[in-house]
């Protein structure tokens, strides 16, 4: 091979060189983790490039919505993100847009149960709309003006709206999927429903310091835990169908899902100091190990999915989920720092590596032990890296705040429970025994058709 020696050649023969060099090589979103700056400038481009899918603002359009093919719950999701942002960085770009839709979205009895969407809707869609409005609380996020729903009181109005579904009829308790018997999947008592509801349930009770909201907490962890959904390894299971007494119970291990109970866990830790929330939590973070490679280390993927390339809509935005529910425990719980840092870390630097697509080139890939853009676009992986980036400023910014310790956001214990509306307008009518068949067969087959795509997808 003859080698080219550019020391040999006149001075613009190098610079050529450099310049066309430069031009093949594709430079990820820069991430200096040590320095604030960076993760900042970071997190910015990447809240951009996910704000470029939200039409919600547009004229003729619904505030809080996203378009298709992506669903209501991940818009709830993407505001919490946004409030998440404001906090680390001081940014107040999107204060305004996230403002305007999770009020647009509260619904007249400030539940989340907007007529748009109420029709559809489950529980854990709700509960992700409900942890925006909690997390505006505890960031003491600029409050909506007065007369207008408040943050915590939008949190407290989910709650009660959720705690009469506690469903005693079948598997001992535990919330549906589905709010409504006619939709599909309201036979599956799932995992990120229940856990929803004990990730708020727990924040309320720091929040309000209210028993009634650290009860409910005890009561869905220690149903979660006898009906098999959580291990004795602290590992969380998907969820079971109901006409079978939640047996068998779907294998499948999703990163939210522990992310869900881990900020639950160390809310309640610190809350109450007990040794048994300590040990917990402790046990969800060493048990999610499972989500984080060895090569590279410590970086998170969704192991379910992403390593036969079937991760659907919703599960592109799950990674983001554990990432900010890693970092608030890691201040809730302090003796999980260190541990919880090193994974943020590292997972924050490949993802940022993923971030080379687009015209643009910083457009962020799914695949974050790739360390290189994987050629996909979407809303939710977009999110994802956005929660893991920001994640790593959760040194540089205080604790939550409660109702006795800074906290500037009215509640109302009673929100949500006058008028109780259950049922949407346009579907006022008596529910037959043949709108329950239905819905059970169609959580059979759902369930069928889940266990043969993904079931064996679990255990190495």
């Amino acid at each position: 091979m003859r080698v080219f020696n550019y020391a040999s050649q006149p001075s613009w023969m190098g610079l050529l060189a450099a310049a066309l060099l430069g031009t093949s090589t594709v430079q990820a979103i820069e991430l200096d983790l040590e320095d604030g700056d960076s993760i900042k400038k970071a997190a910015k481009l990447v809240a951009t490039n996910m704000m470029s899918y939200y039409t919600g603002m547009n004229p003729g359009d619904n505030p809080g919505n996203l378009p298709d093919p992506y669903y209501w719950w991940e818009a709830g999701a993407m505001f919490n993100s946004l409030i998440d942002y404001w906090f680390y960085t001081g940014d107040d770009t999107w204060n305004d847009i996230t403002i305007q839709g999770l009020l647009w979205q509260a619904g007249e009895n400030k539940a989340f149960m907007p007529a748009n969407q109420s029709k559809t809707e489950g529980n854990d869609d709700q509960v992700f709309w409900a942890f925006a409005a909690m997390t505006a609380a505890e960031r003491n996020f600029p409050n909506p003006p007065e007369g207008q729903p408040q943050w915590l009181e939008m949190a407290q109005a989910v709650f009660n709206t959720q705690a009469p579904r506690w469903d005693t009829s079948s598997c001992g308790g535990g919330l549906r999927w589905q709010i409504f018997t006619w939709n599909n999947g309201y036979n599956y008592k799932n995992t990120i429903s229940t856990g929803g509801f004990f990730n708020l349930a727990s924040r309320l009770a720091k929040y309000t310091n209210n028993q009634t909201y650290q009860d409910w907490a005890e009561k869905a962890w220690d149903w979660t835990a006898e009906v098999g959904f959580m291990t004795p390894e602290y590992r969380f299971l998907d969820g079971a169908s109901d006409l079978t007494e939640c047996k068998p119970i779907n294998q499948i291990e999703w990163t939210y899902n522990a992310g869900v109970y881990l900020l639950g866990a160390a809310n309640m830790y610190n809350l109450t100091e007990e040794p048994k929330w300590k040990e917990r939590t402790e046990k969800i973070v060493n048990a999610s190990s499972i989500f984080f490679s060895h090569d590279p280390p410590n970086v998170m993927y969704e192991r379910a999915c992403e390593t036969v390339n079937t991760c659907m809509v919703d599960q592109r935005s799950f990674k983001g989920y554990l990432s900010r529910w890693m970092a608030q425990t890691a201040q809730m719980a302090p003796f999980t720092y260190d541990t919880i840092m090193k994974r943020l870390k590292a997972s924050a630097q490949a993802a940022a590596k993923t971030c080379t697509g687009g015209i643009n080139k910083n457009v962020c890939g799914l695949k974050w032990t790739e360390q290189k853009w994987d050629k996909t676009k979407d809303f939710g992986q977009q999110m994802a890296t956005l929660e893991v980036i920001q994640a790593n400023l959760i040194t540089h910014v205080a604790a939550p705040v409660t109702n006795d310790d800074g906290g500037t956001s009215k509640g109302n214990p009673n929100a949500g429970t006058k008028p109780e509306r259950q049922i949407p307008p346009g579907l006022d009518y008596d529910i037959t025994s043949g709108d329950k068949a239905g819905a059970g067969i169609l959580t059979v087959l759902f369930m069928i058709g889940i266990g043969g795509s993904t079931g064996w997808l679990i255990w190495e």
